[in-house]
């Protein structure tokens, strides 16, 4: 698997740094409030499982999976809800964790789709965000890491559901996915 990654963007000491930094800035900005962390599936799992560990303030958490992609590195436009939350989210205070702001597509759908639920607020957590490929006006309330246009993998990131399991953010090496 390595053979096929062009480059480290991101490594495992710097992600888990990044990840205790926003995990207290959550506590501070929650502090006796008690968040929903919503995590959107399935990129997010490495990152949601990290961050709400380090986030020491009471909360609970509900699992989505919402896509826009399908097999490829191009959205696909079409937004499709896989699974919703669980939890009441009525009152509550909603923070979204992502792994990834792309085009914003699916994160402008998971936002309104939450929005309906009458939440007391919603917040946007993301691990990364690459505003150079925003179609939709969204932005996230806390980032991780602002990266170049690059496709990456890697910490939950895939190319076909593959490079998930990599601990770190790489980029992937051109050939591997324009075969």
């Amino acid at each position: 698997m390595m053979q096929e990654i062009e480059k480290v963007l991101i490594s495992e000491e710097a992600l888990q740094k990044r990840i205790q930094e926003l995990g207290m800035e959550l506590a501070r900005d929650y502090e006796g409030k008690t968040p929903v962390f919503v995590g959107v599936l399935k990129g997010v799992i490495l990152f949601f499982g990290d961050m709400i560990r380090a986030t020491p303030i009471r909360s609970q958490i509900d699992l989505m999976a919402v896509s826009s992609y399908g097999a490829g590195t191009e959205s696909s436009g079409k937004i499709v809800l896989k699974k919703d939350v669980s939890l009441n989210l009525e009152g509550r205070h909603v923070i979204v964790l992502e792994d990834i702001i792309d085009t914003g597509l699916t994160l402008k759908f998971t936002v309104e789709h939450l929005k309906a639920m009458h939440p007391a607020s919603l917040k946007i957590c993301t691990l990364l965000d690459k505003p150079a490929r925003r179609t939709v006006d969204i932005s996230a309330d806390y980032v991780g890491f602002t990266i170049p246009n690059e496709f990456v993998v890697g910490y939950g990131l895939d190319y076909n559901d593959y490079y998930r399991n990599l601990p770190f953010i790489g980029v992937l090496k051109p050939e591997v996915y324009e075969k």
